[in-house]
């Protein structure tokens, strides 16, 4: 689950790492407000006034502004709140910019030079460690980073049954470069990060950039977080941070039926149970030229009410020329699937797309019956290659 920046510096902050301050505001009257509120706790005389969307790359695209007083502050909202933001990580219509994070200015003068670094911690997948990736080079793209001066990008892995160490938090201080009270500052930082990465049960902490102000502090000025989903039983405050309007609505709706759904971009809907089966279906879907429009996962405990729900939210996507349903039966019925598919021409009314269904396992028999005797034009066959076939004939 994404989270917005001023989320994700609220856990931050929680765990005691220095973020820049700020204040979210869903309108430029409340932004003002929120200046002024800030200026008076922080001292701040300019202001950074940021779109908060699920996006990175956010000021390419107008996003992050500067205001050097109260009615700039307005004025950038009033231009920020409402548009639709494109940046490189949004589709070519953007994201609507519901809220903006009125924040402090860090890059005040002071006696020492201001720098900016990259750091993140995520797990690496092939070794299954948390790694912390850091970078001297922040404040840009960390990917133009890698392809110019990849030997400006190190890695520091975290051996899960000793944690994050002193000495590696020293390393990684050393190896950006930090000395004496900025050295220090950047060791408690980073274990202070890595703490609310670990016990937040994120999946990603992305600070870009980090700054060594003109006093030495270490500063958070960016936070993207994205937390697993899969530990939100012991987070129950972690669902109140679910911006529902920053994600696709054919998602949502879904996820409330308990159905796992991704939009892809393809023509070809899939109704599958398990999530491998599901994975091989778009595979086998894409060697026979065709292209998967959705992952759709029913479960292991489909029944007829969820089949049609399924139907009902594949059908919304005006992107579909087909549906293949491909259900093996070991704890699901395919008699129940079945029924779930004449329920929803029933319910549903008129479905212009073709459907085919594969059907194997528990009650395939009865369920190749029930699809027969309704009479419904369903296209149906035993093979998975053959269905994809019949995919790409129909498309």
């Amino acid at each position: 689950m994404n989270i917005h920046e001023y989320q994700g510096k609220n856990i931050l902050s929680n765990y005691g790492v220095n973020v820049q301050r700020g204040y979210v505001a869903d309108n430029p009257k409340l932004a003002c407000s929120m200046a002024e509120k800030l200026s008076n706790e922080t001292g701040t005389n300019y202001f950074v006034v940021k779109a908060q969307v699920h996006a990175g790359g956010r000021g390419k695209g107008g996003g992050i502004k500067l205001a050097k007083s109260i009615d700039e502050v307005r004025m950038h909202s009033e231009a920020i709140i409402g548009m639709n933001l494109i940046t490189p990580q949004t589709s070519q219509e953007g994201k609507k910019v519901n809220q903006v994070l009125i924040a402090e200015d860090v890059y005040y003068p002071g006696p020492k030079e201001i720098s900016e670094m990259y750091i993140s911690v995520l797990l690496n997948r092939k070794s299954g460690r948390n790694i912390i990736v850091y970078s001297s080079e922040g404040g840009v793209d960390i990917e133009e980073v890698a392809a110019r001066t990849p030997e400006k990008i190190f890695k520091e892995e975290i051996d899960p049954s000793v944690g994050l160490t002193k000495k590696q938090c020293q390393t990684i201080s050393s190896n950006l470069g930090l000395e004496d009270e900025a050295n220090s500052n950047m060791c408690d930082f980073i274990s202070s990060l890595y703490t609310a990465y670990h016990e937040s049960d994120a999946s990603l902490f992305e600070i870009n950039p980090v700054i060594k102000a003109s006093d030495d502090k270490i500063i958070a000025v960016d936070a993207k977080v994205t937390l697993d989903e899969n530990a939100s039983f012991r987070h129950p405050d972690h669902q109140e941070m679910r911006d529902f309007r920053e994600e696709n609505d054919l998602e949502v709706e879904a996820s409330q039926a308990n159905l796992s759904y991704v939009k892809l971009d393809g023509n070809v809907g899939c109704i599958v149970n398990g999530a491998g089966l599901a994975m091989a279906t778009m595979d086998i879907i894409k060697l026979a030229g065709g292209n998967p429009a959705n992952f759709l996962d029913v479960g292991g405990t489909a029944d007829a009410s969820r089949v049609e729900k399924a139907f009902r939210i594949i059908l919304k996507d005006k992107n579909i020329k087909a549906i293949l349903v491909n259900i093996f039966g070991g704890i699901v019925r395919c008699d129940r699937v079945a029924q779930g598919i004449v329920d929803a021409y029933e319910n549903i009314g008129e479905i212009n797309v073709p459907i085919i269904v594969r059907l194997q396992g528990t009650n395939a028999e009865q369920a190749k019956k029930i699809i027969e005797d309704s009479g419904l034009k369903v296209h149906s066959t035993t093979i998975l290659k053959e269905a994809a076939q019949k995919v790409k004939e129909l498309v």
